[in-house]
């Protein structure tokens, strides 16, 4: 058993540095006027033994919304009509996911350390492969990254998180309107020269709430009272739009 006393002392460094974190709201209510939310992330570094001297504390935070598969299309030019051509279903890409640093994203993680965890954008995207007809599958999840980041769905926020102290560290984090109903995993990350020393993991609740709530409990459980009650609204609104034209004419 001799041989187990080395390896404590070299797991001990993981050990000596823990994250303590708040959030100023663990739950998100999606409701008909929601327009987005922001999140304040906010911790402190719990250690069992002094600063280290050399190397500064990084903090790295990342928020993932539910992941699903996505499929990516191209779209080419055929006889000046523009057409669907190749398409590649990406595994699992999540829905929302920001990544927030207290430096360059480069200079605080080292590539294997984001290989392991799958914090960068990129990694966090899960695209196993592609058909053998096509040969620049990666151009199809670059083009996922760009629109989801131009809709702010995907977000590198680098230099946002604040660390006082070598201790204490916040950042924050917008959420945009359109968000997916489930839990948004919130991951947090400290690390020295690249290293990840310690983790932390908790989760953002987003929910739907009042009529939004019921709408879609009804579409899902009850799918043909809520395509006839959507149709019903839909001659509705068309016979009001037509009076209403009526009597302005008149």
């Amino acid at each position: 058993m001799r041989w187990l006393i080395p390896l404590l002392f070299l797991a001990w460094p993981a050990w000596a540095q823990t994250i303590v974190l708040g959030l100023s709201q663990n739950e998100i209510a999606i409701t008909t006027s929601f327009d987005g939310s922001e999140i304040l992330v906010f911790g402190a570094v719990k250690r069992e033994e002094p600063i280290p001297d050399g190397s500064e504390l990084e903090v790295i935070i990342t928020v993932a919304g539910p992941a699903v598969p996505v499929m990516v299309r191209r779209k080419d030019k055929r006889l000046g009509i523009w057409v669907n051509t190749d398409a590649v279903e990406v595994d699992r890409a999540p829905s929302f996911y920001a990544v927030a640093t207290s430096g360059l994203l480069r200079d605080v993680l080292r590539d294997t350390e984001d290989l392991r965890y799958k914090i960068s954008v990129p990694r966090a995207i899960r695209s196993v492969g592609a058909p053998m007809s096509i040969q620049d599958a990666t151009v199809f999840t670059d083009a996922l990254i760009r629109i989801r980041s131009e809709a702010q769905q995907y977000q590198l926020l680098e230099n946002q998180v604040v660390v006082d102290e070598q201790t204490l560290f916040r950042a924050r984090i917008e959420m945009p309107a359109a968000l997916t109903e489930g839990p948004h995993v919130t991951r947090i990350f400290l690390t020295r020269d690249g290293n990840v020393i310690s983790t932390y993991e908790t989760t953002i609740d987003v929910r739907k709430v009042g009529l939004e709530r019921w709408l879609f409990s009804l579409s899902r459980e009850q799918p043909m009272l809520y395509g006839l009650m959507s149709l019903a609204i839909a001659i509705m609104a068309g016979w009001a739009a037509s009076a209403a034209f009526s009597l302005l004419r008149n």
